[in-house]
């Protein structure tokens, strides 16, 4: 009775953020097409006629639970004491943070890759879009412009590529570590081996920066 009464506890008071919490789980589990609303309501202990009158439908729902990841992230990033490193530092301590960000949260990974099978569609449609990925932008453009005038980083360096190629290192490793683990014959998932791809894409970052 006690340990069922600490699980109710546990339990977000809002309703919304109960039915966000399930619904990021089962999506991230199932995928969008393999999720069941049946499922999400039951998870997040909320009846299903309640789930969509605060959300509408489920692919309102996904979309909804794509923008909380997604700030999720970016909210964690802007919290980042980056001002102080030279450019090229702080590059790297971005490497640094989007391994460990997606390693503490793997259903982003998950999401995003259920996402890019819909071609994001839900994505597209959100209004929130741009402005929850404003702040990551800017702060791509202004690390370029300060590694310039410091002459830490290479000057043709294009933002773009830069946040691309740091969530794609990661990225790849992670949504792919249990194929890779069986092609080469290694466990990818390890401690020794986590922290061993984390050197390497530093390093391949720092290379590639470098002026």
């Amino acid at each position: 009775m006690k340990r069922s009464s600490q699980r109710q506890a546990r339990q977000p008071e809002d309703p919304r953020e109960r039915i966000l919490q399930a619904a990021t789980k089962v999506f991230a589990h199932k995928g969008f097409d393999g999720a069941r609303v049946d499922a999400i309501a039951a998870s997040a202990k909320i009846n299903k006629q309640r789930l969509y009158h605060y959300f509408g439908n489920k692919d309102s729902l996904f979309t909804a639970v794509l923008e909380r990841a997604y700030r999720g992230i970016r909210e964690a990033e802007a919290q980042l004491e980056l001002d102080p490193l030279p450019a090229d530092k702080a590059i790297l301590q971005l490497v640094e943070f989007t391994w460990t960000y997606y390693l503490k949260n793997p259903e982003l990974i998950r999401l995003l890759n259920s996402e890019n099978q819909l071609e994001a569609r839900h994505l597209k449609s959100a209004s929130s879009t741009r402005e929850i990925n404003a702040g990551h932008r800017d702060l791509m453009h202004r690390l370029i412009l300060r590694g310039r005038r410091e002459k830490t980083i290479r000057r043709d360096l294009d933002a773009v590529h830069l946040s691309v190629n740091i969530a794609a290192l990661s990225y790849f490793y992670l949504m792919n570590r249990h194929t890779l683990s069986t092609v080469f014959e290694q466990d990818f998932g390890s401690d020794k081996s986590l922290s061993e791809r984390l050197r390497v894409m530093k390093d391949n970052i720092a290379r590639w920066i470098a002026p």
